[in-house]
């Protein structure tokens, strides 16, 4: 399917389906929308060397996340994605594995110009290496983020997130609340420590206990809970700092004869759909993970529209979701 019979397909001229292609809004909505009908209906793909050479865009973004296995980055990838397409581009994805290396050989992409932007979901400390290779190509980071600097980025409050669940297994008893955490090497991680410690040491409740987490997997939240369980007092809530490793805990609870929430309380972060795929149903943290993808692409897309724009730090809200393991 060529261009010339998309726009006879669609009522307009050849140059009208060219605008719509190369996102220009010159384009009436009535007539994008026609266009953008019959390019569905035809399956017509566009060739994207060819649209490379006459508009210097690939309408290709580069998406690295540290984990796609992780539900929380499978989620904020869709919503990358659906925003992605509705302006008109692809993504490229890398799942680094929080592997440095891993991590520049996706990056020799922008050398050739194969992508316009940049979406990273890597940890914080690897933020500088890879901002030398990056250069001036447009960036914008989820989840983890500098407080100052020159990347926009997507997130919440981690601090504020993780004090809220804490406070809430302190108000219905839990005086022994442990912290199942991950690697210290991202922010998310030590901000939402940082709030555990900051509420129990509050409270003055004499007890503080953090099992670190090999991976974000159900596997190795179930090791830590396990380590938990072997401590000479045990906790009576455990907050973890995803859903999987929640998920993990509540079956090491279980596996010992110990009741969730009565024995102890379990409270997750992230929301995803595993929450309500336990049993009990898993209290959590549920962050806009589609909806931080989709202004992650937003904010992108404007810096590459315009390089010179300042970088922008958006706080999206959480929200609390009470279910019954807590």
């Amino acid at each position: 399917m060529s261009i010339q019979k998309i726009a006879k397909l669609a009522g307009v001229s050849v140059a009208t389906v060219s605008r719509v292609l190369n996102n220009s809004d010159s384009v009436k909505s009535k007539n994008r929308e026609r266009v953008l009908e019959a390019i569905r209906e035809s399956n017509y793909q566009p060739n994207l060397m060819a649209r490379q050479l006459r508009t210097s865009r690939s309408s290709m973004i580069l998406v690295m996340v540290s984990n796609i296995a992780n539900p929380f980055c499978a989620d904020v990838v869709k919503g990358i994605e659906e925003e992605a397409e509705k302006n008109g581009y692809r993504i490229l994805l890398c799942n680094s594995g929080s592997d440095i290396e891993r991590s520049k050989s996706s990056l020799g992409l922008l050398s050739g110009k194969m992508v316009d932007g940049i979406i990273t979901m890597d940890a914080f400390s690897k933020l500088p290496e890879l901002t030398s290779m990056i250069g001036q190509t447009p960036w914008v980071q989820c989840a983890e983020y500098a407080d100052t600097g020159d990347v926009s980025c997507v997130g919440i409050s981690d601090t504020d997130a993780s004090e809220f669940a804490i406070r809430h297994l302190i108000a219905r008893g839990c005086r022994r609340i442990a912290l199942i955490n991950h690697d210290l090497s991202y922010k998310y991680a030590r901000l939402r420590e940082q709030g555990y410690k900051t509420v129990m040491q509050e409270q003055e409740l004499g007890y503080e206990a953090i099992e670190y987490a090999s991976e974000l997997s159900f596997s190795a939240g179930k090791a830590a809970m396990e380590k938990l369980l072997q401590a000479a007092e045990q906790p009576d809530g455990v907050f973890a700092v995803s859903d999987t490793l929640a998920a993990g805990a509540m079956r090491a609870i279980g596996d010992t004869g110990l009741k969730v929430p009565q024995d102890i309380a379990v409270i997750g972060f992230d929301g995803t759909e595993l929450a309500e795929m336990v049993s009990p149903q898993l209290t959590t943290i549920q962050q806009p993970s589609r909806d931080i993808g989709r202004q992650a692409v937003s904010l992108l897309i404007k810096k590459i529209d315009n390089p010179e724009s300042p970088a922008e730090r958006l706080m999206m809200d959480w929200h609390f979701i009470v279910r019954a393991s807590a």
